[in-house]
This record gives C-alpha cells, sequence and structure tokens, in this order.
C-alpha cells in the first residue's frame, strides 16, 4: 500500500489536488481517504459520493490536528490495509505551519496557494522542508513573474525539492506529480515508521487551560518578549 500525507495551509487547495489523484489512482491503486480536522469536516463524504471510495474522519477537538494526526496514523494504516486498499491519502487540517507532519514510508505533498504572497513559503518553511514535493494551486490568478517569484521562494526553502505548478481545479500540469506517486514505494513496514521531524513543543500551562495572559502567570516552555530563546519555568 503507498501512503500519501497532503499538507498546507486552510484554503490552499489540499482537497482539489487529492480529487485529482484519486481520479488518476481510482481504478489502479483502490485509494482510502482519512481527513484529519479540528471541529467539522466534509471533504470525506464529497470524496465517497464522487468516487465511492473508503473514507474516515477524525476531529481533534482541543487536541492540536496535527498531534492527533500522528497518534491516531498507525490506527488508519491498519484500518486501510485491512479493507484492502493500495493507497492511503490523509489530509492535515492545516492549521500548524510550523508542524511536519510527514513520516518515513509515505509521500510527502505539501500544497501552497500561489495567491499567498511571494514570502509565504519562508513563513511556511518548517511545513515545506520535509515534504517530497511542493504542489503550488491557484497559478491561474498571478503573472508569469509572481510563479517564478514564488518558485524562487520555495527553491530558497529546499533548494532540490520538486515544484509542481497547477490549477487543482482542472488538474493542468499534474502528470509530474502522478508520475512522481507511481515511482515512490508502498510502504515496506508499518511498525518501523517514524517521523521525518520533530514536532514543536508545547508544554506548558496555557495547552491545560489557564487562561490569564502575561509568561509570569504560567510554567513549562514559555517565551518573554524580550528574550530570544524559549525558557523552562517551574515544573
Amino acid at each position: 500500500m503507498k501512503l500519501l500525507i497532503v499538507a498546507g495551509p486552510p484554503s490552499a487547495g489540499k482537497t482539489a489536488v487529492i480529487r485529482q489523484i484519486i481520479k488518476k489512482f481510482v481504478h489502479s491503486d483502490k485509494p482510502a481517504y482519512l481527513k484529519i480536522d479540528v471541529v467539522r469536516a466534509f471533504e470525506d463524504e464529497e470524496l465517497r459520493d464522487e468516487f465511492n471510495i473508503p473514507v474516515r474522519k477524525v476531529y481533534s477537538g482541543d487536541l492540536c490536528p496535527d498531534h492527533m494526526g500522528i497518534m491516531v496514523l498507525k490506527d488508519a494504516i491498519a484500518w486501510a490495509e485491512k479493507i484492502g486498499a493500495g493507497m492511503l491519502i490523509v489530509e492535515s487540517a492545516g492549521l500548524c505551519l510550523r508542524c511536519t507532519p510527514y513520516i518515513t514510508q509515505a509521500f510527502g505533498i505539501a500544497v501552497l496557494p500561489a495567491v499567498s504572497g511571494s514570502n509565504a513559503p519562508l513563513k511556511m518553511a518548517p511545513l515545506i522542508s520535509l515534504a517530497d514535493a511542493a504542489v503550488v494551486t491557484k497559478t491561474d490568478l498571478i503573472s508569469q513573474a509572481e510563479k517564478e517569484v514564488f518558485r524562487e521562494c520555495i527553491r530558497g526553502v529546499v533548494p532540490k525539492i520538486d515544484i509542481i505548478e497547477t490549477n487543482a481545479v482542472q488538474g493542468t500540469g499534474l502528470r509530474y506529480l502522478f508520475q512522481a506517486i507511481t515511482k515512490y514505494p508502498a510502504v515496506e513496514d508499518p511498525e518501523t515508521i517514524m517521523l521525518r521531524g520533530t514536532p514543536p513543543l508545547g508544554v506548558c500551562t496555557i495547552c491545560i487551560g489557564k487562561k490569564e495572559i502575561g509568561w509570569q502567570h504560567h510554567f513549562g516552555v514559555i517565551r518573554p518578549l524580550e528574550e530570544a530563546d524559549n525558557i523552562y519555568r517551574g515544573d
């Protein structure tokens, strides 16, 4: 079974890219789909109705959706294998640009909207840095010069990453992505899958519901305005 992890900011066009992937591989690879979100999501229902594929979704609620995705991924792989899927596509919630949800033995796709501004790849650097491919969407809405600037900004983050430019709704230019997915190896051993990077720290009293503002009221990993680095304060 092949495993795809699709990440990117909200409204980047992640589901549009996934729809094109499913359309391409629905008969040859029997894809299954998992949507991770926070409160509500409908993409799973739309893809199930359009392509008649097995789908699941999970809500993180008060938990970081990218951290929760890591927790449920092993169960999701077991589910997809049990139903005989040849490909599992996991779509992240796309809320945390600091997290890198990509894992070993999976093809990581970062979806970036071209209309987000030329400096956007620098702001999303952790999300891009460990991906296998960067899919730039909504390219029909910007000029050729803006495309080139956006592309070079991505190269400034990851010099050798594969960049695919597309209008994902119509699927133009995605044949290069399909070729890369086809060539990528299937999962060898789910028990040995690991995160490619280290998630950001989330150890503080804000995480457990303490509402006062100001670092003076909090413990764990904190950051005062005048300090350059994180500080650990108390227990």
